[in-house]
């Protein structure tokens, strides 16, 4: 989405957006591209997440348009017997968002879970924004395991309850309940469902199995009625 920057505060990192929609977005530095620059009055594109500007890049301004007559037109000055350079096209939007310096990695899905999607049921979430977060919860839980097992040992509680290890697994798994159930949440919403069948985990057995096949449907390449397409998909 094409929007302009109201303001943005350098030291603070933060900033607000006003999208094309009429609607206003916040902006935060890490939701910049290394080559934004987005003083007020800056026109950019945009992704919106849920009333946050996402993947934020400033569009340059085009030189006016030549002649359409080339009786008319005026080269501009060239190195000596180089023909000028053919005009570099210029991309916005999905497409300009697939280069690789731009990919999320699987630990950065997980962070942002822990962080500024903590709270999130709205939006969409891909397959491998979901994979990733599972992938280094479980790291996370194995670590968490292994530090209270040493713990235990070294207070010689294993060979009673491991009061230790019992306290700090109940305490991440409460610490990152509400982060799991909104990814589940937007994961649904990407694959064009509404959220509320989450509540088939309830079901024994197969309210797991069915949230499992959901996860493993592929993404929606379209906007649907929850938000844009996530980043890093093709458009249908």
């Amino acid at each position: 989405m094409r929007g302009v920057v109201l303001h943005y505060d350098e030291d603070q990192g933060f900033g607000f957006i006003t999208g094309a929609d009429g609607n206003r977005y916040t902006l935060a530095r890490e939701d910049l591209r290394r080559e934004a620059s987005v003083a007020g009055g800056t026109t950019v594109e945009f992704q919106p997440a849920g009333g946050r500007a996402r993947d934020v890049f400033s569009i340059r301004a085009q030189p006016a348009s030549a002649p359409a007559d080339a009786s008319t037109a005026t080269a501009a000055p060239t190195q000596a017997g180089n023909a000028p350079a053919a005009r570099q096209p210029q991309h916005f939007g999905r497409s300009a968002e697939q280069s690789p310096a731009e990919s999320a990695g699987l630990w950065s899905y997980f962070w942002r879970g822990l962080t500024e999607n903590y709270f999130n049921f709205a939006g969409r979430a891909r397959r491998k924004e979901y994979w990733g977060y599972c992938l280094f919860w479980t790291v996370a839980l194995i670590v968490v395991i292994g530090i209270g097992l040493f713990i235990d040992h070294a207070m010689g509680n294993l060979d009673e309850l491991p009061a230790v290890t019992v306290g700090l697994c109940g305490l991440f798994l409460l610490a990152t309940a509400l982060p799991w159930f909104g990814l589940n949440v937007r994961r649904l919403h990407d694959i064009g469902l509404t959220g509320w069948l989450f509540l088939l985990i309830l079901v024994p057995t197969f309210g797991s199995l069915i949230i499992l096949v959901f996860a493993l449907i592929p993404t929606q390449p379209r906007e649907n009625q929850w938000g844009p397409v996530p980043e890093g998909i093709k458009t249908a």
